[in-house]
């Protein structure tokens, strides 16, 4: 079997060790990533109060408990806020690609967007005066 001379083989070393020395920023950025991120998924787990009061524990989303009968009655209420979020969130994603390309759509994209308006209007003012913006 031919071997390499030594000369080569030294070459191919340094090569390898210079290879290996371009890589090390990588792995002490991974190094650093793994502390940080441990630390942050068991740091809550020590220093978290754990004393909680009834007022934390209470249902604070939906307004009732979670675990009482499905079938029971809750107020009209919700329903009204998660439309009030559903015409605010379509406005703003319909409203950013329009203003985005308002030059290229002429009066038809106006008009289009003054109707769209319209009807997101007379939703809020419906919402208004069901009262949901009245939360007593």
């Amino acid at each position: 079997m031919d071997r390499l001379p030594v000369r080569l083989q030294m070459q191919g070393r340094e090569n390898m060790e210079e290879l290996l020395r371009e890589y090390v920023p990588i792995v002490v950025f991974i190094g650093i990533a793994l502390v940080i991120g441990l630390a942050l998924l068991i740091s809550p787990f020590l220093i978290a109060y754990k004393n909680p009061d009834p007022e934390k524990l209470s249902a604070y989303e939906c307004g009732f408990n979670a675990f009482d009968d499905a079938r029971m009655k809750f107020d009209i209420r919700f329903y009204l806020v998660a439309i009030l979020f559903i015409i605010f969130d379509l406005e703003v994603a319909f409203l950013f690609p329009w203003a985005v390309s308002f030059g290229e759509l002429g009066w038809f994209g106006y008009g289009s967007m003054m109707v769209f308006l319209g009807v997101l209007t007379v939703g809020f003012i419906y919402e208004w005066k069901k009262g949901a913006l009245e939360w007593d």
